[in-house]
């Protein structure tokens, strides 16, 4: 009788063992990750510049990658990650770059503090772990969230031909957006039927706890049964269950059930009464869900879409990088047309100062001279929106290539380009067609496009298997064993403690086994069939977009072509009426030392000269920018500056690139 008054008390302090355990989770406090010695996150910290002002950001905490390895200490399965806060702290070589008081950058300057700073692509890098979680998500069985493959254009400026031409969409693998992207649908809003099929379960275990202590006082009618007035009724229970799926279709489930109840009733043959109940329960599905395909579909398709995210984010460094070049052209084109005008001023300003001295002396009219001063003040109003076009060139420079502009020091740090624009322009020696196959190999729309069609085919075989009926086979043993205090007068043989009971349930003493199948066979299966054939028209769809993407970068790469070559054209007959327009100054000039040209025709000629060098300008920097949109065109703008994708996604530059 003491053994079995000892049994339930060790099963309540175990109860009582589990609640505080559940407790002392649901209040633990999470603790600070700490650093981690391998590569950067993209919210890790970078030392900041002094021309910046931004706060040190907080130690580099567990990298992304780390997430995806299973964690030796159970526990962490219910403790959240955090992330670092984002770094707003400029790079390093910014201020490497700062002399007397000013910016000097190169175009390979203002790249690889792009790679390094630029919002863009630190926005752009967070896409990479986010489509690591969906792998970690869908090895356990949960559906695909999808990764955002759109190229991010929150920096202003640098717009030219195509630069945000190289998005691939706004996203892979989610629920919305059609493989094509054949319109916005209603309300704007489009489910497509990637990674349809058979339902499919998690693939974690599931443990499973039911305990509670139970009172029951019930007045009786009568006393034949209990033999006395009012029932009593003392109720412990302790069920446990664990449950898991299998990629095959299949699963396990083991129940484990335990009661003890005590009567305060005599007739009960057996006071306390125990009963252990142990079932195993194994299934499979044989024809709709069979197989690793239609159950690793999500797993799979995560797989892909975390290349799409890497061949995307590929795609982020070409724009970021095409801007940036953009960017860099137009502050060079700002700095030569500032140039221009602050000597066209200074010329005008000499010509007015002549003017005077010979009214002085009567030499010309007083209308000479105002019209020198009309010419100073027009060429001082150009010269004053040359210099606030500086400053705004200089402002987008300077908001591309930092993280952070809130040192008003850097606000007003004046950026002088130290590259220009060559002085030969240079025919592309490769011809169209070789062009264009390169820009097949190398766009990355056409590589994301690719493994978009792949996970649409995928859907395809998930579907068909889909409309199979539903036939699982199914097969258990269950045991069922009592135990506890029996009466003289039962005669009862069952044993007296729990572990008896518990034994009688596993020993095949009281067995209960089963197999069997079961049918689920839905008529006319209208959901199924839309879904399967929906998924071959958005499969053909697909295949009907990657041949236009195929046919818009063939056009792309000749537009870029014929600009390139139109752009030369331009800017050997920009550079002709220049050299023209030179030679009429000087002409002009000899002739107004021998007395025969006046000063109002000198400034007119020096006028045309600068009109002719401001063309010019303009022509080369369009040259440059058609240069680069081949570059892009064709897929090889990274190449072309030496750009590594693993400095773009740690955000440090380790050296410098050879252009």
């Amino acid at each position: 009788m003491n053994q079995a008054k000892a049994k339930p008390a060790k099963f309540m302090q175990a109860l009582a063992a589990i609640l505080l355990l559940q407790v002392n989770l649901a209040l633990a406090v999470e603790p600070s990750a700490a650093p981690a010695p391998s590569s950067p996150s993209p919210a890790s910290a970078q030392t900041p510049a002094p021309a910046a002002a931004a706060s040190q950001a907080p130690a580099a905490q567990i990298p992304f990658n780390e997430m995806l390895r299973p964690s030796r200490n159970p526990i962490n399965a219910y403790r959240g990650m955090s992330v670092a806060p984002p770094s707003l702290a400029n790079s390093p070589r910014l201020d490497s770059l700062v002399r007397d008081g000013k910016l000097y950058l190169s175009l390979q300057n203002a790249i690889d503090l792009a790679l390094e700073n630029n919002l863009d692509l630190v926005i752009a890098r967070y896409n990479i772990p986010i489509a690591q979680m969906d792998i970690l998500r869908t090895q356990a069985g949960g559906s695909v969230r999808g990764v955002n493959t759109g190229v991010v254009s929150g920096t202003p400026g640098g717009a030219g031909a195509g630069v945000f031409g190289s998005g691939a969409g706004g996203g892979a693998g989610g629920t919305s957006g059609g493989a094509g992207g054949a319109g916005a649908g209603a309300s704007g809003l489009v489910t497509s039927t990637l990674g349809t099929g058979t339902s499919v379960s998690s693939y974690d275990p599931l443990i499973s706890a039911n305990a509670y202590v139970d009172h029951l006082t019930q007045l009786l009618p009568n006393k034949t049964v209990y033999g006395v007035p009012v029932i009593h009724d003392n109720t412990i229970l302790g069920n446990f269950s664990y449950q898991e799926a299998f990629p095959t279709g299949g699963g396990l489930q083991v129940v484990w059930n335990n009661n003890r109840q005590t009567f305060n009733s005599p007739n009960q043959s057996i006071n306390p009464q125990l009963t252990s109940y142990v079932q195993v329960l194994v299934q499979q599905q044989l024809l709709a869900g069979f197989g690793l395909g239609p159950n690793l579909r999500f797993l799979r398709i995560a797989r892909t879409n975390q290349k799409v995210s890497d061949i995307a984010f590929r795609a982020q460094v070409i724009a970021t990088v095409t801007q940036i070049c953009n960017l860099y052209w137009d502050l060079v084109s700002a700095y030569d047309e500032e140039q221009v005008d602050e000597r066209s001023v200074q010329f005008a300003t000499q010509t007015l100062d002549l003017s005077r001295k010979q009214l002085e002396l009567q030499a010309i009219p007083e209308m000479d001279v105002l019209k020198a001063e009309g010419e100073v003040a027009n060429r001082q109003q150009d010269l004053t929106v040359a210099r606030t076009n500086l400053e705004l060139q200089e402002l987008y420079m300077k908001n591309a290539v930092t993280r952070s502009l809130d040192d008003p020091v850097l606000q007003e740090m004046p950026v002088v380009p130290v590259d220009h624009i060559g002085t030969q322009i240079q025919p592309s020696s490769e011809s169209v067609q070789d062009m264009i196959a390169d820009a097949l190999k190398n766009r990355t729309e056409l590589q994301e496009s690719t493994l978009v069609l792949k996970n649409s085919e995928l859907s395809r075989k998930t579907a068909r298997n889909a409309l199979l009926p539903t036939l699982s086979a199914y097969g258990f043993y269950a045991g069922t064993g009592y135990g506890g205090t029996t009466s003289p007068s039962s005669g009862s043989t069952v044993p007296g403690g729990f572990g008896g009971a518990v034994e009688n349930a596993l020993n095949y003493s009281s067995p209960e086994y089963q197999v069997g199948l079961q049918l689920n066979v839905p008529l006319r299966n209208r959901i199924a069939k839309a879904d399967q054939y929906r998924t071959e028209l958005e499969y053909r769809q697909s295949q009907v977009y990657l041949e236009e993407r195929k046919k818009q970068i063939r056009i792309e790469v000749r537009n870029a072509s014929y600009a390139l070559e139109q752009g030369a054209s331009r800017v050997d007959a920009a550079r002709k009426a220049r050299d023209l327009s030179q030679k009429t100054l000087d002409i002009m000039q000899k002739e107004q030392k021998l007395g025969v040209g006046s000063n109002q025709q000198t400034l007119s000629s020096e006028h045309d000269l600068s009109l002719a060098d401001l063309a010019l300008v303009t022509a080369e920097t369009a040259y440059e920018k058609a240069r680069i949109e081949v570059r892009r065109a064709t897929g090889s703008i990274l190449e072309e500056y030496g750009i590594s994708i693993a400095d773009a996604r740690a955000g440090t530059v380790e050296a410098e690139n050879p252009k």
